[in-house]
C-alpha cells in the first residue's frame, strides 16, 4: 500500500534556534514547497533518480516561485564557480583596527615660575638638553632644571656677572656642556657635570643672539651682523666668519647631518650656508632667501627628509615657509595669523609645532604636507618666545614674557620593538641549567 502524503498540519514542529526567523509567505508556493519537504523515503525507487534531478534543479537554478523560503530582496552572489552558485557566506569580512582618536591636551601638563625672563624677540634663553636637563636664562643667572627629578641648579651666580646679561643659551650635542652668549660680547662654555666655566670665547662686537652646536664647532650670531664658527679646542678660535646679514642675526640651527646652516636676521633675510671641514676665512652664503617680509628667527630642520628646512617670519610677515635648501626654493608657505616665534619639528611624526606673539599668544601644531593645523594650545599671557623639544620626543616646553614655563604634551609614539638576534638568544639560554 502507497503511504499516504503528510499533509501541512502534520507536520512536526521544530525547536527553534537562535535568532527567529519569520518567512515571508507571501513570496512561497505552498503546493511546491510541500512537495519538496517530503522525505526521500516517501518516494517509489523507480522515481527517485527522477526525484534527485528535480531536488538538484530545485536547488541550484534560481527560480522565483520554488523556494521553500524566500526573501523579498535577494542577496546578490560573491562569485560563481563552474555555473554552480554559491551560497552566500554570512561571516564578517575582517577590517582594519581604526586608530583611535588622537586628542591633545590643550591644558599645560605643568607650570614654572620663570621670573626676570627677558621678553625680547631676537633672543634665545631656553634650551632641552639630550640629557634631559632644561637651561633657562633669568636676568644674569642660568638655571638648570632636572626633568627626571625636578631638582634644579644654579650655574651661573648672578653676583658674579652683574655686568653681563645672558642672550642666548645652547647645549652641546651630547648634553654635557652649554654655551652662554652675553650682551658683553662673551660666549662662556661650561661644564655642567662639574659646575665649572671651561673657557671664554671673543670675537664680536655687539651681544650674541643665537648659538649652535656642530660637533666641536660652535657657530655664534650678534646683533653686529656677523656669524662666528669657533673650534672650541683651539686656543684661536674662530676658524671662520660667516658673512651676509646686515642687521642682528637671531636664528641659527644646523641640519641633522652637519653639512648645512641656516641662519636668519632682522634684515628679514634667511640664509643657507654649505659648512666643510676647510671653510674658513669670510664664507658667503650659497643661498639668500628674501621671501620674508621681516626678521627671521624661527628656524627648523626636518627630521624625515634631508634639505627640508622651515622659518617663521615676525610680526608683519607672520608667514611659515619649506625650503628646498639643494635648490633655495620655497616648495610650500602658509600664513599663520600672527608672529612666528620659534618652531619645532617632531622626532617621530610629519608635524611641527609653532608659537606665536599677539593676539592669541599660543602654540599651534601643524601636519606636514597638507599643513593642516590640529590644535592650538592656549594659556601663555604674553607672546611665546622660546620653545625646546624633550629628548624623547613627546613634550614641548614653552616660555614667555609673562614669566611662565609650561609644558605641554604634544606628541604620542609607539616605540619600536628590535627582535632580539639568535645569537642573543641562544646565549642568554646558556646559563639556564634544566635538570
Amino acid at each position: 500500500m502507497d503511504t499516504p502524503v503528510k499533509t501541512q498540519n502534520s507536520t512536526p514542529k521544530s525547536t527553534p534556534r537562535g535568532d527567529r526567523f519569520i518567512p515571508n509567505r507571501g513570496a512561497m508556493d505552498m503546493e511546491i514547497s510541500n512537495y519538496n519537504l517530503v522525505c526521500k523515503e516517501n518516494v517509489p525507487v523507480d522515481q527517485r533518480t527522477e526525484y534527485s534531478k528535480n531536488l538538484a534543479r530545485q536547488l541550484f537554478i534560481e527560480t522565483n516561485e520554488n523556494k521553500i523560503l524566500a526573501f523579498k530582496q535577494k542577496a546578490q552572489p560573491q562569485s560563481q564557480l563552474g555555473g554552480m552558485r554559491l551560497l552566500m557566506n554570512n561571516k564578517k569580512v575582517p577590517t582594519a583596527k581604526a586608530k583611535p582618536m588622537r586628542i591633545i591636551s590643550p591644558i599645560a601638563e605643568k607650570i614654572l615660575d620663570a621670573p626676570d625672563i627677558v621678553d625680547d624677540y631676537y633672543l634665545n634663553l631656553l634650551d632641552w638638553s639630550s640629557s634631559n636637563v632644561i637651561a633657562v636664562a633669568l636676568g644674569t643667572t642660568v638655571y638648570l632644571w632636572h626633568a627626571s627629578s625636578g631638582e634644579v641648579t644654579r650655574l651661573m651666580d648672578g653676583e658674579e656677572n652683574e655686568s653681563m646679561a645672558i642672550t642666548s643659551v645652547n647645549w652641546s650635542i651630547d648634553g654635557t656642556t652649554i654655551a652662554v652668549g652675553g650682551d658683553d660680547c662673551t660666549i662662556q662654555i661650561w661644564d655642567c657635570s662639574r659646575q665649572k666655566k671651561i673657557r671664554t670665547l671673543r670675537g664680536h662686537s655687539n651681544r650674541v643672539s643665537c648659538l649652535a652646536w656642530n660637533g666641536t664647532t660652535l657657530s655664534s650670531g650678534s646683533r653686529d651682523t656677523s656669524i662666528l664658527n669657533h673650534d672650541v679646542r683651539m686656543r684661536e678660535s674662530i676658524t671662520a666668519t660667516l658673512a651676509s646679514h646686515t642687521q642682528e642675526v637671531c636664528g641659527l640651527k644646523y641640519s641633522s647631518d652637519g653639512t648645512q646652516l641656516a641662519s636668519g636676521g632682522n634684515d628679514n633675510k634667511l640664509c643657507i650656508w654649505d659648512i666643510s671641514s676647510s671653510s674658513s676665512g669670510v664664507v658667503s652664503p650659497r643661498f639668500e632667501c628674501t621671501a620674508h617680509t621681516a626678521a627671521v628667527k624661527a628656524l627648523g630642520w626636518a627630521p624625515f627628509q634631508r634639505n627640508l628646512l622651515a622659518s617663521g617670519g615676525g610680526t608683519q610677515d607672520r608667514t611659515i615657509r619649506f625650503w628646498n635648501t639643494i635648490n633655495g626654493e620655497c616648495i610650500n608657505s602658509i600664513d599663520a595669523g600672527s608672529q612666528v616665534c620659534s618652531l619645532v619639528w617632531a622626532k617621530h611624526a610629519r608635524e611641527l609645532v609653532t608659537s606665536h606673539g599677539f593676539t592669541d599668544n599660543q602654540l599651534s601644531v601643524w601636519k606636514y604636507p597638507s599643513l593642516v593645523r590640529i590644535a592650538d594650545l592656549k594659556g601663555h599671557e604674553s607672546r611665546v618666545l622660546y620653545t625646546s623639544l624633550s629628548p624623547d620626543g613627546r613634550t614641548v616646553v614653552s616660555a614667555a614674557g609673562d614669566e611662565t614655563i609650561r609644558f605641554w604634551r604634544v606628541f604620542e609614539y609607539e616605540p619600536k620593538k628590535v627582535p632580539a638576534r639568535k645569537d642573543e638568544i641562544s646565549s642568554s639560554l646558556r646559563g639556564i641549567n634544566i635538570r
